[in-house]
């Protein structure tokens, strides 16, 4: 990440100096509240950037809430569950996106749903749910997964013949591009095939763009690089040209398709129930889109890879999850892909126990959005009796949360899926301020059904068909500091054939 960007430290040292002496001197002047300790400054997350998380995580070890100096205000750091509940549902309208993050995410989410407060995030939530909760949606989302992950399957399938490495989250990141794209837009796009070289390149600009933007959060001079269109915000602005251009090409042509029909057939995609309420300005259309997107595709992809990485890990869970997969669907080693996709049934993924835990405990230790952001809108006092400033950045960690063995006991830092079964080997929800990786509260994440419903029918598929190990057991793997928790450098894996159906 940090190839996006130069600074000149020496600099920015001198100017970070300078906005720790004046905090400091405005809190001995100003009103005497407890708050929160000072655990660092911006200056330490940006020297931190390439293990961000880690890093404060580290920091909630210390403090389950602390404090960062940023130049006119604090960002307030929390893992504590009261804290995270108390800033989600019981003071929800005192903490929201606010003008600082807006500004940091619009010029590539816009208006969407992840940058906006009051109405317009009351307006698209409203219509989005309803794309998310109807039987229709769900039918047509579940027949998207199985023809994408069939798809990836037999890609996996030629790498498994010719004993040939794959790069699995590059293969899951444009899979799930392209499901999205199909739910959100109603247009295959098929990255994963390489037959659409616009949308590619779509897809590509969509993930620089994306990495740029997370750099705002701690680069304290990307305005006045902005204003200059220098550095990574140059190549920002060039990234989201592409992607807008894109989407926009898309609405008109979803548009036209729309009103020009005299029989109006049932239409299955997000843009198109939008469209159907006659929402028909183009740039908020596509803020919504992009919104909804990033939400899907990133999120998903980055858990599947988390996941598999985990699965190469302890085989044992792997095999679990294999013979789960045969029971559920009442398949054997031998069946295809498309045979295990023919029988995933509703019934079939409820059975899926073992998986779905499994899936979650991914979560807890690698969540796709690893880090919460939100604005204090007024003066409070949280639960722990300390003093929020309005203005202040408040942010709650569930990459450092799932890691505390305040919350989670000794092994938190295990994968253990067993954690979230009962004794009958049903999976048993946590209390969502503790597991964070959905939100909770009135923002609480609509995809969170469709999220695990996509990452079961991919699993199921891909590990009722072939075993996966690394290529380099001894690899460290990390993440990339993004918006969302991509494995950096990708993972690359060996496939094999359970038993070795035949292709004919």
């Amino acid at each position: 990440m940090l190839d996006y960007f130069s600074i000149d430290f020496k600099y920015l040292a001198a100017a970070v100096l300078a906005l720790v002496i004046a905090v400091l001197v405005a809190e001995r002047h100003g009103r005497r509240r407890k708050r929160h300790p000072i655990a660092g400054t911006v200056f330490h997350q940006l020297v931190n950037f390439n293990r961000l998380h880690d890093y404060m995580t580290d920091l909630a070890r210390k403090h389950s809430s602390y404090r960062l100096l940023s130049l006119s205000s604090s960002e307030v750091n929390t893992s504590d569950p009261t804290n995270v509940e108390y800033i989600l549902k019981t003071n929800f309208s005192n903490y929201g996106k606010g003008r600082h993050q807006y500004e940091i995410l619009r010029d590539l989410l816009g208006d969407g749903i992840f940058t906006v407060d009051g109405e317009k995030w009351r307006h698209q939530r409203k219509t989005a749910s309803y794309q998310f909760s109807s039987k229709l949606s769900r039918d047509y989302s579940s027949s998207v997964f199985k023809s994408n992950a069939v798809k990836l399957a037999a890609i996996v399938s030629e790498a498994a013949t010719s004993n040939k490495a794959i790069e699995i989250q590059d293969l899951l990141s444009k899979s799930t591009m392209d499901s999205v794209f199909n739910i959100v837009l109603g247009v295959e796009l098929d990255t994963t095939g390489g037959t659409y070289e616009e949308g590619t390149k779509f897809s590509s600009s969509f993930d620089v763009a994306s990495a740029i933007t997370i750099l705002r959060y701690v680069d304290i001079f990307w305005k006045a690089k902005r204003f200059l269109n220098i550095g990574q915000e140059a190549l920002l602005k060039k990234h989201v040209r592409v992607v807008d251009e894109f989407v926009y090409n898309v609405i008109k042509s979803k548009t036209e398709q729309v009103h020009n029909q005299d029989d109006k057939p049932v239409r299955k995609d997000l843009l198109s129930r939008f469209l159907e309420l006659d929402e028909t300005d183009p740039k908020y259309l596509k803020d919504i889109i992009l919104s909804f997107i990033i939400a899907g595709k990133d999120t998903t992809a980055t858990t599947l890879s988390w996941f598999l990485y985990r699965l190469c890990k302890l085989p044992h869970v792997q095999e679990k999850i294999a013979q789960e997969v045969k029971d559920a669907t009442g398949l054997s080693d031998f069946s295809k892909p498309e045979e295990f996709a023919a029988n995933i049934t509703e019934e079939a993924l409820e059975k899926m126990q073992y998986l779905h835990a499994a899936l979650t405990e991914t979560l807890r230790l690698h969540p796709a959005i690893p880090w919460h952001t939100k604005i204090c809108f007024s003066d409070d006092v949280w639960p722990d009796g300390f003093y929020v400033k309005k203005g202040d950045l408040v942010a709650y960690q569930p990459y450092a949360m799932g890691r505390m063995k305040s919350l989670w006991g000794d092994d938190a830092e295990e994968f253990r899926p067993e954690r979230w079964l009962d004794i009958d080997g049903k999976f048993q929800q946590e209390r969502p301020f503790k597991f964070t990786a959905f939100q909770a509260g009135p923002r609480v994440c609509l995809g969170k059904d469709f999220s695990y419903r996509q990452m079961k029918i991919f699993s199921a598929i891909l590990l009722g068909s072939y075993k996966f190990k690394l290529v380099d057991e001894q690899k460290s793997i990390h993440y990339r500091t993004s918006l969302t928790l991509h494995l950096d450098g990708g993972l690359h894996l060996y496939a094999y054939r359970r038993f070795g159906y035949s292709n004919s």
